[in-house]
């Protein structure tokens, strides 16, 4: 077979793309214009380099849709989540990857994969011709944006996403801070102080949010809309929404025990999670932010435990790209205008590392099955996959599309089982022993050696 399937862009969605068609014959050329060409939010020129946080989110697949896309992609031999099982840290319940050497890990096992070339420079145009996957995730350049926003005959849609600062571990006052996971889940005592805590109590939570309120903010350019979404909002947006609103967000207080003083009750919390394996970094848990840089600094500053810290990396706030998804694009991830171009990953409007996997994996077993005149039907939507791919390319209400995350609200009821919250917890093992049979029947007939 010698025509090629051409990936443009090296994040999680064209890494895992590749990696799927390439285990099935097909020769891929994954184009990567970093470190060329840079953006605002990478800091190499690694393959699967993690920009925002450190975590893949919660790994139970049973109670959990992420968990289950977790589940779902290990059934199929899904690069992300090897390298991620490799370089995991402990994060109570969630899998949390030590990130430098997981995006190096990614890099290593494509460029040695036989099927998969890199080529380092930009791709400024739709191709014409040949089988095309765009997985430029949410930091599309400029050029290629431009070129997708003119093919489609409407302005990709846009909006804000904010990361979060990093700590240095040694610089955090443990005398007032401690280590525990919420409600000490974990198997080991490891997970089960997996995360850093700063508690706070009213005064001093009344006292931060002044300052949240109070500091100086990234401005946006004329004819930009601060358009955030909902699963990754800067804490003084939060905090705009009411004082308490963090409280009840990243910030709330409970299954925690402060031993420092056993018998008083936090009145709100700040966690941050290991973000290396040595342990020297931890990321503040939720607190993506728009704040400038100095005032970040002061207001961070002002959480107990953290007034000497120093930061190896401070927030900051970057407008992501997606496609109106339901109105562009076909069941199996086609630009229905040009029907040799497919889009994976963050830009086609899912939100989140593994759902932008994902998209990877089904749209680089897609691209491969077409290559060897063998068509792929995609996964039906009781499974995880299936689920938020039938959403984001019909399912979803085109006029107010936004990107989402996997969750069990995508998944068809289960017949006979109750509702509300004393149902759930049978509910979503239901849905996901459902899932995880259709998963594998779906599989089964594909057979990709690992």
């Amino acid at each position: 077979m010698a025509e090629k399937l051409h990936i443009v862009g090296g994040g999680m969605a064209g890494s895992e793309a590749a990696w799927q068609a390439a285990h099935m014959g097909v020769q891929v050329v994954i184009h990567e214009m970093r470190p060329n060409v840079g953006t605002f939010a990478h800091q190499t020129g690694l393959l699967g380099e993690m920009v925002c946080s450190n975590s893949f989110r919660s790994d139970d697949s049973e109670q959990n849709a992420v968990g289950l896309l977790h589940w779902e992609m290990r059934q199929a031999n899904g690069l992300i989540m090897q390298t991620a099982d490799k370089h995991r840290l402990p994060a109570g319940g969630a899998l949390a990857v030590d990130r430098d050497p997981f995006a190096q890990s990614v890099t290593d096992a494509l460029i040695a994969h036989p099927n998969i070339s890199v080529e380092y420079g930009e791709i400024t145009a739709l191709p014409e011709d040949g089988q095309w996957i765009i997985a430029t995730g949410p930091l599309t350049s400029s050029a290629l944006g431009a070129a997708i926003a003119e093919e489609t005959g409407a302005e990709a849609l846009a909006f804000f996403d904010a990361i979060a600062p990093i700590v240095y571990f040694d610089s955090i006052n443990m005398e007032k801070a401690w280590m525990q996971s919420r409600y000490d889940k974990g198997e080991t005592q490891e997970e089960r102080t997996a995360y850093l805590n700063c508690p706070m109590n009213k005064a001093q939570y009344e006292v931060f949010i002044d300052a949240l309120l109070a500091a100086d903010k990234t401005e946006f350019h004329e004819g930009e809309t601060a358009g955030y979404f909902d699963g990754c909002l800067p804490i003084e947006v939060m905090a705009e929404r009411g004082r308490e609103t963090l409280r009840h967000g990243p910030m709330k207080p409970v299954g925690l025990t402060n031993p420092h003083q056993p018998d008083v009750k936090p009145y709100a919390v700040v966690q941050l999670r290991r973000d290396n394996k040595l342990g020297t970094l931890y990321n503040i848990v939720g607190f993506q932010t728009k704040m400038k840089y100095g005032a970040q600094a002061d207001v961070f500053k002002s959480i107990p435990g953290l007034e000497e810290a120093r930061f190896a990396r401070l927030g900051g706030i970057h407008r992501n790209t997606f496609l109106n998804a339901p109105t562009l694009l076909t069941a199996d991830l086609r630009l229905k205008s040009r029907p040799n171009i497919r889009f994976a990953g963050q830009i086609t409007g899912v939100e989140g590392y593994v759902e932008s996997a994902a998209m990877g994996l089904l749209a680089g077993r897609a691209a491969a099955a077409e290559l060897l005149n063998s068509p792929l039907d995609m996964p039906p939507n009781t499974t995880a996959m299936g689920a938020l791919i039938t959403h984001i390319t019909g399912g979803a209400e085109a006029k107010t599309f936004q990107p989402m995350n996997v969750n069990f609200g995508l998944f068809p009821p289960v017949e006979g089982l109750r509702g509300g919250r004393r149902g759930r917890k049978d509910r979503y093992k239901a849905y996901t022993d459902r899932a995880k049979a259709d998963w594998l029947s779906w599989l089964a007939p594909q057979a990709v050696a690992a």
